[in-house]
């Protein structure tokens, strides 16, 4: 009888341990479940998604590494094109996330090889979407850990400001830094950028660091309340 009932009392406890171990592994703030490539836009006035979903876009400076990241970001080896050659990406692509929100991937800029005349068009392709979209929650503005900010990044930070627009900061390829780096140079970044710091999340395509961080301000930065515009104060 009384193994019986120690017996009992095991099989009652099962539930409560197995709670307990699902407890202790971290929650993932940002399952995928559904992910669809809706098209690219090529022009400012040419084709884009309807509206209706909350978007966030990713900026950086050509071999940022925005493709990699965006790829850890949704646990897919695929999921954006990694190219060889920087530059390539030459229109707006749209995601949808478990059709409730969509990424944005902006085309890379800086890239010393495209001509004047390109660079202008997706110049104006970027800055028209930026500006006239209701849409748009925010930009997840990306930074080369080894690298202080080009003249073109200074640009896009001054025109996310011009905007009004929520921006996230994000140092890619952290890894590349010894773990006495890292701090002195994400500091400096800060400071170069005229962000601060807690705006900021390293994060490594390499090793997934930073991963989670992304996704949770990502999920905040989509259920925040839209700003009232000027006209409504």
């Amino acid at each position: 009888m009384k193994n019986h009932e120690h017996g009992e009392r095991a099989q009652k406890k099962t539930p409560d341990a197995a709670e307990a171990a699902a407890g202790a592994v971290t929650k993932d703030p940002l399952v995928i479940r559904h992910l669809d490539f809706l098209g690219g836009m090529v022009e400012a006035a040419g084709w884009r998604p309807p509206a209706g979903m909350p978007e966030v876009a990713f900026s950086g400076r050509s071999n940022v590494g925005k493709s990699s990241l965006l790829n850890m970001l949704v646990r897919r080896k695929a999921f954006a094109r990694v190219s060889k050659t920087p530059g390539r990406t030459r229109e707006i692509n749209f995601f949808s996330v478990n059709k409730s929100f969509v990424l944005v991937d902006l085309p890379g800029y800086g890239f010393a090889r495209v001509s004047k005349e390109r660079k202008g068009e997706w110049g104006r392709l970027i800055e028209s979407y930026l500006r006239n979209n209701p849409d748009l929650r925010g930009v997840v503005q990306l930074l080369d850990a080894r690298h202080d900010p080009t003249a073109e990044d200074r640009g896009m930070f001054a025109l996310l400001g011009d905007i009004g627009l929520p921006t996230l900061v994000v140092v890619t390829k952290i890894d590349k830094l010894s773990s006495r780096e890292r701090a002195p140079r994400m500091a400096a970044l800060a400071r170069a950028s005229g962000v601060d710091e807690d705006q900021m999340i390293a994060c490594s395509a390499e090793t997934g660091e930073g991963r989670d961080d992304l996704a949770a301000s990502l999920v905040a930065l989509l259920a925040a309340p839209l700003d009232a515009s000027p006209d409504d104060e």
